[in-house]
């Protein structure tokens, strides 16, 4: 008989549990700094939801994780591990970047929405040329796209540094782009109701990534392509026999995955900004691995984690700054051990929770 978790402890219990014991031992070590942390904790949760702007900058970071979340997560599905959404974000950054840059002289209107298709297509070619080696010559997945994530970033300070910087600018980036090319602010719009900061750079990419997760649940869970999509990640040598081609399929999911990871390109250039800079991605790609295994790689659950670390990213930003003896590389510390108990540790605290509330679940004969 083997034992197993009912399905809220497996997907609700034992995350929180996770994230409880990593404030814990994040506690720990603010102690062994000699630093208080029930105020370093109410410092962070009053940084990240204490105000109309600090909620604003929440949702701009957690904007990021929900798109390089949904990115890793659909590629999982597909039963490929995606490093590569950091440079698929950086490249879908170029696709956005020339549209603001080179049709601005055409009505918002229509540059806008070139600007979210140029992201998407963007960052799509970027993964399908991954997707493309790992599904016709074999190539690993996990290697090229780690491959493609240092050429991207080769790729871009050529382009940027060579090509796209702006005339008489030292730093390397573009020239700031029109205005009637950003994308709507959400600050202005959200104030009379619930948000009141009109100077945050949130903006229309977080409907974009509300409208992603609800699509990427129709496509994972209640269309045929899903169902393909989740066959060939659960056993190739299956999908073959049901009729379902395996490398077809593992490219499909890579040109999904690379789209989704332009939305980060949206939030950032297009609607933070405003212009392309060298390493906006800011690591956002490598965040939104541990963004889908918090999440179980299920929209929902991608949402909240993002969430969190929305919350984390802007929370330490106000810790580093409130309480300067804390200094910024032990804000990475603290997220790094989130990351670390809710990501490479999730399953740590499982086999004590199959012992208290595991069910026993027949076998079925041979």
């Amino acid at each position: 008989m083997n034992a197993a978790l009912p399905r809220w402890a497996e997907l609700g219990l034992l995350p929180v549990l996770n994230i409880v014991l990593a404030l814990l031992v994040s506690a720990l070590v603010l102690l062994a700094a000699g630093q208080d942390p029930v105020a370093a904790l109410h410092v962070m949760i009053s940084g990240a939801l204490g105000s109309g702007e600090a909620v604003a900058y929440t949702l701009y970071y957690a904007t990021d994780m929900v798109f390089t979340g949904l990115a890793v997560a659909v590629a999982f599905h597909c039963g490929l591990f995606n490093i590569g959404v950091e440079g698929q974000a950086y490249v879908a950054g170029l696709g956005a970047a020339l549209v603001c840059l080179f049709l601005d002289r055409l009505p918002g209107l229509v540059v806008v929405p070139l600007a979210i298709v140029a992201a998407a297509g963007f960052g799509a070619f970027w993964a399908a040329i991954p997707g493309w080696l790992q599904a016709k010559r074999g190539s690993h997945i996990v290697i090229t796209t780690i491959m493609f994530n240092f050429m991207s970033y080769a790729l871009m300070v050529y382009l940027i540094v060579n090509w796209l910087i702006a005339p008489g600018q030292g730093a390397p980036e573009t020239r700031t782009f029109a205005p009637h090319t950003w994308m709507p602010r959400l600050g202005d719009w959200l104030a009379p109701f619930v948000i009141a900061a009109p100077g945050s750079p949130l903006n229309a990419a977080t409907l974009i990534a509300i409208a992603a997760l609800f699509a990427v649940w129709l496509l994972i869970f209640r269309s045929g392509l899903g169902y393909a999509i989740r066959v060939v990640g659960a056993s190739p040598r299956a999908a073959v026999y049901a009729g379902i081609d395996p490398g077809r399929h593992v490219i499909i999911a890579m040109l999904i995955s690379g789209g989704l990871a332009g939305g980060v390109a949206l939030n950032e250039v297009v609607g933070g900004s405003h212009k392309l800079l060298i390493g906006f991605t800011a690591g956002y790609g490598f965040t939104g691995i541990a963004v889908a295994l918090i999440g179980r790689n299920h929209p929902v659950g991608v949402l909240l984690a993002a969430l969190l670390f929305g919350a984390l990213y802007q929370g330490g930003a106000e810790l580093a700054f409130d309480m300067p003896a804390i200094s910024p590389d032990l804000v990475v510390v603290l997220q790094g051990l989130v990351i670390l108990f809710t990501g490479a540790l999730g399953a740590m605290l499982r086999p004590a929770l199959v012992r208290v509330l595991g069910r026993r679940a027949p076998q079925v004969a041979a």
